[in-house]
């Protein structure tokens, strides 16, 4: 079974809920979702967080980048880029890039922001940097998704995205979340073509 690495980092839960969508789609799509995610970065330069996390998806490593098939990568909007533990870890990469590890590869991106306006394009296409430079392919969502063309929520052709609420308090909306299965699915059923 091929695999495709759901990436993120997630502060209030929002961003985790939606890499589960993502990774759904890429289940639905006939490839196998391997979930992980990053630590926070701390201020403190003594702070450490703890080998495996209390709970949830594990912390990814460089060899998940490695072996997977492709790569969908989650984040927060932060001032309309991405959040720094999902930076610091793809400052991390260097080693891949230097033997073009992760050339040919696709990859996607989702995002998820307090309001419509908080820079959810502008995160998407900073995720996206690092990807290219990596020579990865980015795969995005067209406008034959329906959802695409009728949303009043999150949802762009750069990614899927989310709009949380200023106290990160809104659901996921139906639009929402079939745009971030749709996004799963394009992703496995390119990687899947690729692969073979």
């Amino acid at each position: 079974m091929h695999e495709i690495l759901v990436l993120y980092y997630s502060h209030h839960g929002a961003v985790k809920q939606l890499a589960q969508y993502v990774a759904r789609g890429i289940n639905d799509a006939g490839a196998s979702a391997r979930v992980r995610t990053v630590p926070r970065v701390s201020t403190v330069a003594e702070a450490v967080e703890p080998t495996v996390p209390d709970s949830g998806a594990p912390y990814a490593e460089l060899k998940d980048l490695e072996e997977c098939i492709a790569v969908a990568v989650g984040t927060p909007t932060r001032f309309g880029n991405m959040a720094a533990p999902m930076k610091y870890f793809w400052d991390g990469t260097g080693g891949l890039w230097m033997k073009g590890a992760l050339a040919g590869k696709p990859a996607a991106v989702f995002t998820s922001s307090s309001s419509m306006h908080g820079g959810q394009e502008t995160t998407l296409t900073s995720m996206m940097l690092p990807l290219l430079h990596h020579g990865m392919l980015i795969v995005g969502l067209p406008y034959s998704e329906a959802t695409l063309l009728n949303t009043t929520s999150g949802g762009t052709p750069y990614g899927a995205s989310h709009v949380a609420g200023v106290a990160g308090d809104q659901p996921i909306t139906d639009d929402e979340r079939k745009l971030c299965i749709a996004l799963g699915k394009r992703l496995a059923t390119i990687a899947l073509k690729l692969a073979r």
